[in-house]
């Protein structure tokens, strides 16, 4: 049943929408596989608690069916958010985006064999391994901080039915994933309490959508949070999906949706490029808080 459930995508919220463009083209080499504006907050909060308007980014190296990418969420009036130390990095493999970044002047720092520390704005962690691209995915695991390793294995693999990869007693990490060949999920011990400031994300899996109400069901009787529960949302002109979102021991956002309506939904847009270039050049929130000698809000 369980590799029935794949890794999608992991939810940042951006307060520069230029910058943040450039990080994900120009340096990862990811493409725009979808863009969407929406003039009011989303029902299961996708961009956070805020309710004005807004837009979403997919970003990722292939299409949603088979590849690990970012959802990146931008709220027109907020221009930084504060970050906490739940998202630790996210891992790719991709000697091309080592050299993108040595190309452009995007800072690098090496940490590791073969391996390089990259800030996205906002100062979100990327981890690049120089090596060849694979044909596949080259996202390869998405690290999160936790305060009870053993706890959150339980909640990851006995509740929600990831197997346990690999453990590192010495780097306090567990690793783990649906299936070996999809971006897997890393836990990293921090020994204290996770903090995930304004900019905490949210990451998110599919499931065949009958088993939705069994996972709503199960949270309930082991008594853990459930942030949404199982709700409809409704895209014009495209499929609707159910999603149920969780809250793991230590907060950190989950969102389980649907899988047939979902691979419905994220069919890549070939005009996806193109409207968030529209969308950035019409964006005139900039241009109004200098003209009103205003700071856009920070989260």
């Amino acid at each position: 049943i369980m590799a029935l459930r794949r890794a999608l995508h992991f939810v940042f919220k951006v307060g520069d929408r230029s910058k943040t463009a450039t990080f994900y083209r120009d340096v990862l080499g990811m493409k725009i596989l979808r863009h969407e504006e929406f003039e009011e907050g989303c029902r299961a909060t996708c961009n956070g608690p805020y309710d004005g308007k807004w837009s979403k980014t997919m970003v990722g190296f292939g299409p949603e069916d088979d590849h690990f990418v970012a959802e990146l969420t931008y709220n027109y009036g907020v221009g930084e958010y504060r970050l906490g130390n739940d998202f630790l990095g996210l891992t790719l493999q991709s000697s091309q985006a080592v050299s993108n970044a040595k190309r452009l002047g995007w800072p690098l720092t090496e940490v590791g064999e073969a391996l390089y520390l990259v800030e996205a704005p906002g100062g979100y962690h990327f981890y690049l391994v120089d090596k060849d691209q694979p044909h596949n995915d080259p996202v390869q695991k998405v690290c999160l901080a936790v305060s009870d390793l053993p706890k959150s294995t339980h909640y990851w693999s006995s509740l929600l039915g990831m197997k346990v990869m690999e453990r590192n007693e010495e780097k306090k990490t567990v690793l783990l994933g649906f299936t070996d060949t999809q971006c897997k999920l890393e836990l990293y011990n921090i020994g204290g309490t996770v903090d995930h400031g304004t900019a905490f994300g949210r990451i998110a899996f599919s499931c065949p959508h009958k088993q939705l109400p069994d996972l709503e069901a199960l949270m309930t009787k082991e008594n853990y949070k459930i942030l949404t529960p199982l709700v409809s949302l409704d895209t014009p002109g495209k499929a609707t999906v159910e999603v149920v979102i969780l809250a793991d021991p230590d907060g950190h956002e989950i969102c389980f949706v649907g899988d047939e309506a979902f691979r419905q939904l994220s069919q890549m847009d070939p005009s996806g490029n193109a409207l968030l270039d529209k969308a950035m050049a019409e964006d005139k929130s900039d241009e109004w808080f200098a003209k009103h000698n205003k700071q856009k809000a920070s989260a």
